[in-house]
């Protein structure tokens, strides 16, 4: 086997493993993005004042349907008091799948 062909094959792996890895990545959302996502949401309604998201993936059942998902809060004023709110959003796609006010 020639130096040429073992070189050119370690590329070719090379970059499927890279190629693979992108992809793999792109299956879910960071936690960050939702996030960001959550608060886009909540803002059409008001200002925020703080907000906080779970980093660890966890499996929610919602009907019957099993989603990855993040675990999320925001705080923000409404009727001139401070409220809490519980949010649940999908790690596949950012879609807010339940939102409870504590």
């Amino acid at each position: 086997m020639s130096w040429r062909k073992f070189l050119l094959g370690v590329g070719v792996g090379a970059a499927t493993a890279l190629l693979l890895q992108t992809q793999l990545s792109k299956e879910h959302i960071s936690a960050e993005k939702a996030l960001k996502l959550a608060k886009e949401a909540f803002k059409k309604s008001g200002p925020i004042e703080g907000s906080w998201i779970n980093t660890g993936k966890e499996t929610f059942d919602a009907d019957g349907i099993i989603h990855d998902v993040y675990r999320g809060g925001i705080s923000k004023v409404k009727d001139g008091k401070l409220s809490h709110f519980e949010f649940v959003i999908s790690a596949k796609t950012g879609t807010l799948i339940e939102v409870n006010e504590e």
